[in-house]
């Protein structure tokens, strides 16, 4: 594989990783519970999201139109006709797609690998009625989403990285 085509998995990656994050928000605004209950909200959210609040089937449908947005996003990184979109709305995209995922995946907002570190080692105190849960949702997150959205993340600064350098 060139190095060119290298710097394009960045751009393919980001896409299908909308794609995944998209049919999972799509199918969980549809009524199904994949991966619903296992999202490492605060006991009292999390108890409406299983219950399927209007508002965050309203939310999933939200995600699931970003989602299709940042499809096209990522692809236009990397793709002929991309070219025709406004490179700095591109990369200013891309960037803040990146910066955000990968500050999430760390934990500084509250969720990733610090807080989810922090949670199980017992820094972070729960209310003891939801400690079980709580230990649970951070299991969840530390071993599937903030891998997944550094994962998502690094797809998205490396189209941008690639884009700045391209163009």
């Amino acid at each position: 594989m060139s190095r060119s085509d290298r710097t394009r998995v960045g751009g393919y990656g980001a896409a299908a990783l909308c794609v995944v994050y998209g049919s999972m928000k799509l199918a969980q605004a549809l009524g199904a519970t994949v991966l619903a209950d296992k999202d490492p909200l605060p006991p009292e959210l999390h108890e409406r999201l299983v219950a399927r609040d209007p508002l965050f089937v309203a939310s999933h449908w939200v995600l699931a139109g970003v989602a299709v947005v940042g499809v096209v996003v990522a692809l236009a990184t990397v793709r002929p006709w991309g070219a025709a979109v406004s490179r700095r709305l591109l990369l200013a995209l891309a960037w803040a797609a990146g910066i955000f995922m990968i500050v999430r995946s760390v934990g500084v907002v509250g969720f990733g690998f610090v807080a989810d570190a922090l949670k199980l080692a017992g820094v972070v105190e729960v209310p003891a009625e939801h400690a079980a849960l709580a230990r649970e949702l951070a299991w969840w997150d530390l071993l599937l989403w903030s891998p997944f959205f550094l994962l998502w993340g690094t797809c998205w600064t490396t189209a941008a990285v690639r884009l700045r350098r391209v163009r």
